[in-house]
């Protein structure tokens, strides 16, 4: 991966926000290493709580065939800290990495054929019950 942006916006640069966010980010490249870039955002609106500013962070992710993005905003009238959000935002992005190259792994569960002897059928006076699996006899 080249090299880790870090931007912050409505608020000063801060080294221990982009310490934490180029270690996360390094320890996501550890883990799925073939994404190619990574951008974080760091961002306090001006809507101040008692508590203080309300941190959002964007992580924008590039991988073979996918462009992820993960964004932490705290629900309303609660407070998070940028390090919490920033945790969060990139607990969020390994779990769209995970997905994402179970994917291209062909990981991902699929519905396959019946089990042998049973057949999936569907009989519309059942009404909404839905299909059902009935038992076959063995064809001989």
């Amino acid at each position: 991966m080249e090299q880790v942006q870090v931007t912050f916006r409505n608020m000063s640069t801060s080294d221990a926000l982009e310490k934490l966010a180029r270690e996360k980010a390094d320890k996501l490249q550890r883990l799925f290493p073939r994404i190619t870039s990574c951008h974080v955002v760091v961002e306090t609106t001006a809507n101040r709580t008692a508590k203080g500013n309300v941190c959002h962070v964007r992580i924008d992710v590039s991988a073979p065939g996918a462009e992820l993005a993960a964004h932490h905003e705290p629900p309303p009238h609660t407070f998070d800290d940028a390090y919490s959000a920033m945790r969060t935002a990139f607990d969020m992005m390994r779990r769209q990495l995970e997905q994402h190259f179970d994917k291209l792994r062909g990981d991902v569960k699929t519905h396959g054929e019946p089990l042998p002897g049973f057949e999936a059928t569907y009989e519309p006076a059942q009404g909404k019950e839905g299909p059902h699996k009935t038992k076959t006899a063995p064809v001989h």
